[in-house]
């Protein structure tokens, strides 16, 4: 399984009223930082997708804001001081690890995002109190281990089978603590 880097927008207290407001919505009152990849919440930094992109990116319907490139990434979001660096992990089978030129990271947990990229089921869906309650997300708005991400994902598509963020990719998500 290989990593993808995407670089993305910061989502916490530093957004005032914003936060606030996403907090009050969520219910999710004990986040610290919400680190997801919903592009609604937690944008790509790089969102338009240039010409020279295409060697460095994943060339898959929905992934276009992913880099299989890390040094490519890093050097057009390198005058961006407020971001996350994220090295993730679609659909992985167990607890992946970062590659060694991003050993510099920390594990943060698990994503469940649709298949179509356009929204988190665990932050920004208004919940779904009969597969998991807010409080078994962390600080950082994920699941913490791959067999409570798988348990979610199953119970997401057996419960809400009409609901298009229900189908969702499981993903890990570790963030650099250097970039």
């Amino acid at each position: 399984m290989n990593p993808w880097f995407i670089a993305t927008e910061k989502f916490g207290p530093s957004k005032g009223e914003a936060w606030r407001k996403y907090l009050t919505w969520s219910g999710l009152t004990h986040l610290q930082e919400l680190v997801s990849l919903d592009p609604i919440l937690c944008p790509p930094i790089l969102s338009a997708i240039r010409e020279d992109y295409w060697p460095h990116i994943v060339n898959e319907n929905f992934m276009l804001s992913y880099f299989v490139d890390l040094d490519f990434l890093l050097a057009e979001v390198s005058n961006i001081i407020e971001k996350n660096v994220l090295c993730v992990f679609r659909n992985p089978v167990t607890q992946p690890r970062p590659p060694i030129y991003f050993a510099d990271s920390s594990f943060l947990g698990y994503d469940l995002v649709d298949v179509e990229g356009s929204a988190s089921a665990l932050s920004n869906c208004g919940g779904f109190p009969e597969v998991f309650a807010p409080s078994e997300l962390s600080s950082h708005g994920l699941l913490i281990t791959h067999i409570r991400a798988s348990e979610v994902q199953a119970d997401l598509r057996t419960l809400y089978p009409k609901d298009h963020h229900a189908n969702c990719h499981i993903w890990a998500i570790f963030r650099s603590l250097t970039y």
